[in-house]
């Protein structure tokens, strides 16, 4: 009875527990996301209303408000040819990115998800490996392969790049998602006379649509942030230039005039954190589907 009595506890005491752990931890886990949040916020929000400002008022007050406000800056950068001919180059690069890496990391990852062959294992384990090397250790002989393929200075030299080097990350995560589809579901389609390319284009990619969207998203964004490959593929022509290196030239140009800087950075940076922000919701159920898998 003693042993008994020791072990079982009382609803009432179970809930007491339940409330103290309730009490005392939730304020440190609101703590710690807005020390994140902050952390991860405040630059931003430093430099979009830093474009607002002028340069004497960032010398004089350089953590002050916007006193006043001036559309100055942006309207220098927006009528700037040059920012927009960087704009149409990283949309470019991006989406031809994103697609590439969506198109044939989803075919590989449909063969090393639903075919039995010798190999599939070591092949798997391949792309897993590449997650190994990022771009800064291959830089230099891709750059002198690009270079006698003669393609240096053309988007094509940043573009096949960016996807041979995300192709990894997205096989990892769609395989999860293509092995998560019953077989069942697969016979049912050949019963009713579809081909295995039609399983995979009217069934499989409609299913595995939270995968594609988190490996777009994350292509797309990854390709717009790009600074060390377009530096070195693209750093002869100013016309191939993208965002980022049209931040640096910028940067270089106007180096007194701080305030028309953080205005051309802001910019630069805003459809990605958009883009981001939008495609939030299906990353995160995109990722937790692949851990499920």
């Amino acid at each position: 009875m003693t042993v008994t009595s020791s072990r079982t506890s009382s609803p009432d005491a179970g809930t007491a527990q339940q409330r103290r752990k309730v009490r005392w931890s939730q304020p440190f886990v609101y703590l710690i996301a807005l020390v994140v949040v902050g952390v991860a916020v405040a630059p931003v929000g430093y430099v979009i209303l830093g474009g607002f400002r002028t340069t004497a008022q960032l010398n004089n007050d350089p953590a002050g408000l916007p006193d006043p406000a001036t559309l100055d800056n942006y309207r220098t950068v927006l009528t700037s040819g040059a920012f927009w001919q960087q704009v149409l180059n990283s949309t470019l690069v991006s989406l031809g990115t994103t697609l590439g890496v969506v198109l044939l990391g989803v075919m590989a990852a449909f063969v090393i998800a639903r075919y039995e062959f010798r190999g599939r294992q070591a092949l798997y384990s391949l792309f897993t490996a590449g997650l190994l090397f990022p771009l800064t250790v291959a830089i230099l002989p891709l750059y002198l392969m690009l270079r006698n393929m003669g393609l240096d200075g053309s988007l094509l030299s940043v573009l096949i790049p960016q996807v041979a080097f995300a192709l990894p990350m997205t096989v990892i995560i769609l395989v999860p998602f293509l092995k998560a589809i019953p077989n069942e579901l697969e016979e049912a389609s050949f019963i009713d006379g579809a081909t295995r390319f039609g399983f995979f284009w009217r069934i499989l990619l409609p299913l595995s649509g939270p995968g594609l969207v988190t490996v777009g998203v994350l292509a797309f964004v990854t390709s717009w942030n790009a600074y060390l490959l377009p530096l070195l593929m693209l750093g002869g022509d100013p016309s191939s230039f993208t965002l980022p290196l049209g931040v640096q030239v910028f940067s270089t140009q106007y180096s007194q005039d701080t305030a028309a800087v953080l205005a051309f950075t802001s910019l630069a940076m805003l459809p990605a954190l958009i883009f981001f922000t939008m495609m939030e919701r299906h990353i995160v159920s995109g990722l937790s589907g692949a851990v499920k898998g």
